[in-house]
């Protein structure tokens, strides 16, 4: 049909045309400009109302589909065609460019979607099909129940819905990957023994030192709803910190410490009581001062505990006959390390700005002068200091730090270097630090957290939740020393090294000696189980034979009762004169009253040896 030459000469040169036979291409018109798509939906014949009216987008017409005719032009058709053609030509040529690309792309991706659905659909089939086949053979005998499509399929989804179930549960219960239902090892095989896996060489230790058994023995009877102390000696870098939450995080109590989150300090009573039974860092805080040592917490805290804060230390002379009094009621414990590992973890710890500056240093009432106790430093902090200036400077507290917060400085004029020569002044202080040491209640190393863990248990009789766990790798052991700078180490730490193999002997023996107590007691607990049972069952055997007994008599005379007092009567003379004169009878009748009598005495001294030990065995229960 041919349009009017005013129209014509309106809408100016026709539009390409489409080839004959070529499918109408589709567009979607959220993908057009707000112009177009105004305009092309106002056209009731237009391309874009016959895509509204078309399946929506993502749904494609199948494989099978024919495609689609071009209708038999018309001119309303036609001149919206020509409309929409005029108006994609004012459109600029990035635009029209990317029109047409995301019409490929529409085409592309319902093609995509299509496949992806029918792939999907057919799988779930073939699916279905298996497993209604596999629970079809499997529940042939039910088949007459009912239906065995629907029966498999609630089967099915039953165990589909059992199985989330179960690993909800499995995840809220462990959450991590070191859950004791997960670590299957344990029912196959025995795991190996945690304490010896501390140490390899701890079946081939060779003791140095004679230690007595009050020594090795350890046993604090320990009564928290009494006046009881544990005071905590907290040595600057040996794992401290990580054993100071184990007190007051990790130990089963009748009423735990409450540790809020936030803060540090936990509260730390005693039942039924507002008094505390832990005096350390994370109960009491600071209150002797930051790190303080022997000298100073044997001082601070009997006046702390009895509530008189703002009281002045107590003189050396007094703390003598303070500490014999109150050892009853203060348990002293602490933690040692490696000198060279707390060395050099140390100096980490002062090059990122620790200074310790709070720490108090009191010593027979006093702390030490600028004199007696320089800095090794002139700003604020050390930090970024080099190793070796940190080994150069010769007032550096952390050389020999273990040994000098152990021993007890009022014997050596505190830090008053003029007092005595130096030699004489480290063996003092070394001797006090090892009796100190061997005199506390416990004490752990940080190279041992399970053994360490074992003989608190075994000292307080006080059980943790969770086990200690070793750290292998720590700030010390990543720092990568030669031997000539850890030789130096060890030269200027030489009395804590000392203090160490000391304490390694008598930890290591105080743990051998426990782990052989413990098998001696659980062995002679065994013996004595076996005993008493052996003891009941001999009770209850000699009491029913006694009961058998006591019945036998009276039988015995009923059977041999004789019913006819006549019979001897009977008894014809020769035979009677027989049995009178006749040598061998008279004497097999003595010898079988001697076995009779000798029978009864045995029997009854078997009897009273019965009758002491059951006596025995109930005097035991």
């Amino acid at each position: 049909m041919a349009l009017p030459a005013f129209a014509a000469r309106a809408l100016g040169p026709p539009p390409l045309q489409l080839e004959q036979g070529a499918p109408a291409r589709t567009t979607c018109p959220r993908r057009h400009s707000r112009v177009e798509a105004e305009l092309a939906a106002s056209r009731p014949g237009s391309v874009a109302a016959s895509v509204r009216a078309g399946p929506p987008r993502g749904v494609s017409l199948g494989f099978n589909s024919p495609p689609l005719q071009d209708e038999p032009p018309k001119a309303f058709s036609f001149l919206a065609g020509a409309l929409r053609a005029r108006l994609f030509a004012l459109l600029p040529r990035g635009r029209r460019r990317r029109m047409h690309d995301l019409r490929r792309r529409w085409d592309l991706g319902s093609l995509c979607r299509a496949l992806l659905t029918r792939g999907l659909a057919a799988v779930g089939h073939s699916l279905k099909h298996v497993l209604s086949t596999i629970f079809s053979k499997i529940f042939s005998p039910f088949s007459s129940f009912g239906s065995m499509d629907e029966k498999s399929n609630k089967l099915l989804l039953a165990l589909v819905m059992l199985f989330l179930f179960a690993v909800i549960v499995l995840q809220y219960v462990c959450p991590g990957t070191e859950c004791q239902l997960l670590r299957l090892q344990a029912f196959s095989s025995p795991g190996p023994d945690p304490y010896r896996s501390e140490d390899e060489n701890s079946s081939r230790f060779v003791p140095r030192y004679n230690f007595s058994r009050g020594d090795l023995l350890r046993k604090v009877d320990f009564d928290i709803k009494g006046d009881d102390l544990i005071v905590f000696l907290h040595i600057q870098k040996t794992g401290g910190t990580t054993f100071g939450r184990h007190l007051v995080r990790n130990i089963q109590l009748e009423q735990p410490c409450e540790c809020r989150v936030g803060q540090k300090k936990c509260t730390c009573h005693r039942p039924g009581k507002r008094e505390t039974w832990l005096f350390s860092r994370f109960s009491t805080g600071w209150s002797c001062g930051l790190h303080a040592d022997w000298t100073e917490l044997t001082s601070c805290v009997p006046a702390v505990v009895d509530g008189k804060r703002d009281a002045r230390l107590r003189p050396s002379r007094w703390r003598i006959f303070q500490i014999l009094d109150a050892s009853r009621n203060f348990h002293y414990i602490t933690i040692l390390r490696d000198p060279v590992s707390r060395y050099l973890s140390e100096w980490r710890h002062v090059q990122r700005g620790a200074t310790w500056k709070a720490s108090l240093h009191v010593c027979d009432g006093r702390p030490p002068t600028s004199e007696e106790l320089p800095s090794c430093y002139t700003g604020d902090d050390w930090s970024g200091c080099p190793l070796k200036e940190f080994m150069d400077c010769p007032y550096n507290l952390a050389n020999n730090r273990q040994v000098r917060m152990l021993s007890d400085l009022t014997l050596v004029g505190c830090y008053n270097l003029s007092v005595m020569p130096e030699k004489q002044r480290n063996k003092i202080l070394l001797e006090s630090a090892k009796s100190n040491l061997k005199h506390m209640a416990f004490f752990g190393l940080t190279e041992f957290q399970r053994k360490t863990q074992y003989l608190f248990e075994k000292t307080f009789n006080m059980n943790f939740i969770s086990p200690f766990t070793q750290y292998n790798t720590t700030r010390a052991s990543s720092v990568e020393i030669d031997e000539e700078i850890q030789k130096r180490i060890e030269e200027l730490n030489f009395l804590d090294m000392e203090l160490y193999s000391y304490a390694k002997d008598l930890f290591l023996q105080r743990y051998q000696f426990m782990r052989q107590k413990e098998h001696q007691d659980a062995r002679r607990k065994r013996q004595e189980q076996r005993k008493f049972l052996k003891g009941r069952w001999l009770q209850t055997h000699f009491q029913s034979q006694s009961q058998g007994q006591n019945q036998s008599p009276g039988q015995n005379l009923s059977q041999n009762s004789n019913p006819n007092p006549n019979q001897n009567l009977t008894q014809t003379p020769s035979q009677n004169l027989t049995q009178r004169f006749n040598p061998n009878l008279i004497q097999k009748e003595n010898r079988g009253r001697q076995k009779q009598g000798s029978g009864r005495k045995q029997s009854g001294s078997s009897s009273n040896r019965t009758n002491d030990y059951i006596g025995s065995v109930e005097t035991w229960r």
